[in-house]
């Protein structure tokens, strides 16, 4: 398979970035967007294997990139980070088709667990 293309979108620049950085060393080709609107510019232009979407943004949510994403690009998985006190928006996420959601502070290796679970889901088994 070539190399797995993550988009991250987060309004927490650094955060991001830093993310994208550690995604890379592990062979992953990361992308970053800092609202919703641009993550559905960069979906469009080029899909990415997988979303990792931050629920609390200013301007769009993270919920409803989520919607539009799961409408207009229903196979790619999207895993959602959430903040302290907003697992009611992970599980709402769920309800509306992400793959799963994990809280900030975010361990690497957990990430990691789950983009490897998303990779699978996106290519049918065969990784």
């Amino acid at each position: 398979m070539e190399q797995a293309k993550v988009l991250l979108v987060d309004d927490e620049e650094e955060f991001v970035s830093t993310l994208a950085e550690r995604l890379r060393l592990r062979g992953l080709h990361a992308e970053t967007a800092y609202n919703g609107e641009e993550a559905l510019q960069v979906i469009a232009a080029t899909p990415p294997d997988v979303v990792v979407l931050d629920v609390l943004m200013p301007g769009m949510s993270g919920l409803a990139v989520l919607r539009r994403i799961k409408t207009e690009y229903p196979h790619i998985p999207v895993i959602l980070l959430t903040g302290m006190g907003t697992t009611r928006d992970g599980v709402e996420g769920l309800r509306l088709g992400a793959l799963d959601y994990l809280v900030k502070p975010l361990k690497i290796e957990e990430l990691i667990e789950k983009l490897d679970e998303a990779l699978e889901k996106a290519s049918g088994g065969v990784t």
